[in-house]
């Protein structure tokens, strides 16, 4: 593949003294993030480097100041080949003026509190550093900063692509702190790096199935994967249970033991309220028009507070679901007969509406993108058999295996929107779905309660 520049030539208008003051000396988060580099890197003190030329505190697209480029020469000793260490500037807190990120003390996450890295086997013909990398990790830089979703330490991306746009097998990505970087104190806060490893979609099934963790601890041992700081090979051509057989068994192992610790997916959702009388004389899904329902509306302040319990409420591992609120999320257009409906997919201009107060529901719709929505098995990992219910309707009943098996949650949350999707069980603290009324409402937060042992209608 041919490598195209990270970034284009363009003006900028500002007169050359008010860039030359600019460009004077690096800010102070800048420096911390540099001196961390140059520990490690001594003898690099310039590296090559992709700059965005119109910074996106000035009107530019791409969210990252900068991209360092390290040539790394690993150790053979421990099976870590000679690699391209890439490292982004500007997730985190470079300038501490509010220019791009909230001013916060050193106590805390600076920016949005960690940096990107990647390493990139070095080919025997390399004699620069391939520039494709930068432009993934713009992209991924881009997904933060529009969904304000924070990547974390055993998290996985979804590509579907080969990150170099080649053949390669390596299409998807693993998260996990950069063996070398660690995570570093600066002025405006600490800053951890987070690793992008390239993985085969079998690595990305085990670590959704099982746990980011958990995989990559698995392929550190595995010869040929990397090596204990897992070094991407894009023409690695076997997966690490084609490499080591008994990597499999490993897997299944810890997902019969401890179910799957994926908490939480992005994704495009929508529920909708429904009538049980309209769902039984098969109205729901007629052909006349739904009308259009009201949407709440509430302030900034309430939102980024939502954002934060619910975002602590996806990470958390133990099965505790803190209260929340929920922004306006503009309403779908759903035929047959509904009450209130939550689409991800927009914002609203309606009205105000109390979202406070928690609601039951006898009867919910829910779409799911396709993607996003074969998480579900997984999630919930239940083994389906049909029940002859009443009036002679089938139902599904569900053994738990996995997340609900170990009292644990799972949540869809909107790529887009506020609108949130929780299955849970009635072990899980802080839930507002419970025995009584296992379908429950607060604002465009839907919960589920899936009861162990008992059936659920499905149609």
């Amino acid at each position: 593949m041919e490598d195209k520049p990270a970034t284009s030539s363009i003006r900028t208008n500002l007169p050359q003294t008010a860039a030359s003051v600019i460009s004077a000396a690096p800010p102070a988060g800048l420096e911390s993030l540099y001196n961390a580099c140059r520990r490690h890197y001594p003898d690099q003190p310039n590296p090559l480097q992709v700059t965005a030329l119109l910074k996106y505190w000035l009107g530019g697209p791409d969210p990252l100041d900068y991209i360092s480029m390290y040539a790394n020469a690993g150790d053979s000793e421990d099976g870590i080949p000679a690699h391209w260490h890439y490292i982004t500037f500007g997730l985190s807190d470079l300038h501490g003026d509010g220019r791009v990120h909230q001013v916060t003390g050193s106590d805390s996450p600076s920016g949005f509190g960690f940096e990107l890295t990647f390493r990139l086997k070095r080919e025997p013909e390399d004699t620069a550093p391939p520039t494709w990398p930068a432009a993934l990790m713009h992209a991924l830089a881009k997904y933060v900063f529009q969904s304000e979703n924070i990547l974390y330490s055993g998290d996985h991306v979804s590509w579907h692509s080969s990150l170099d746009n080649s053949e390669s097998r390596i299409q998807h990505m693993l998260m996990f702190t950069d063996p070398q970087l660690g995570t570093v104190q600066t002025p405006y806060g600490s800053v951890t790096f987070i690793q992008i490893v390239g993985v085969c979609s079998e690595e990305l099934q085990a670590a959704q199935h099982w746990n980011g963790p958990g995989v990559i601890d698995l392929m550190k041992t595995v010869q040929g994967a990397g090596g204990h700081w897992l070094v991407t090979d894009m023409r690695r051509g076997e997966t690490i249970f084609e490499l080591d057989p008994q990597m499999q068994d490993a897997v299944d192992h810890g997902i019969e033991m401890e179910g799957s610790n994926l908490s939480g997916v992005s994704a495009r959702c929508a529920w909708v309220e429904i009538d049980l009388a309209a769902l039984d004389d098969g109205r729901l899904f007629g052909d006349s028009k739904s009308d259009t329902c009201s949407v709440p509306h509430i302030t900034d302040e309430e939102s980024n507070e939502i954002k934060a319990v619910l975002m602590k409420g996806l990470l958390n591992t133990k099965p505790v679901l803190p209260p929340i609120a929920n922004k306006h999320i503009n309403d779908i257009v759903f035929s047959g007969s509904h009450k209130e409906s939550y689409d991800s997919n927009a914002s609203s201009d309606a009205g105000t509406f109390e979202l406070l107060r928690t609601r039951t529901l006898d009867a919910v719709h829910i779409s799911i993108n396709l993607e996003a929505g074969s998480l579900l098995p997984l999630a919930l990992r239940f083994r389906m058999f049909p029940i002859r219910g009443p009036h002679d309707s089938t139902e599904l009943g569900c053994v738990f295996r996995g997340r609900l098996k170990h009292g644990r949650h799972f949540t869809f949350k909107s790529v887009v929107g506020d609108v949130a999707i929780t299955f849970v069980v009635p072990t899980v603290v802080g839930a507002f779905a419970n025995q009584e009324h296992p379908l429950a409402v607060h604002g465009p937060w839907l919960q589920v309660l899936m009861r162990h042992g008992t059936s659920r209608s499905f149609r």
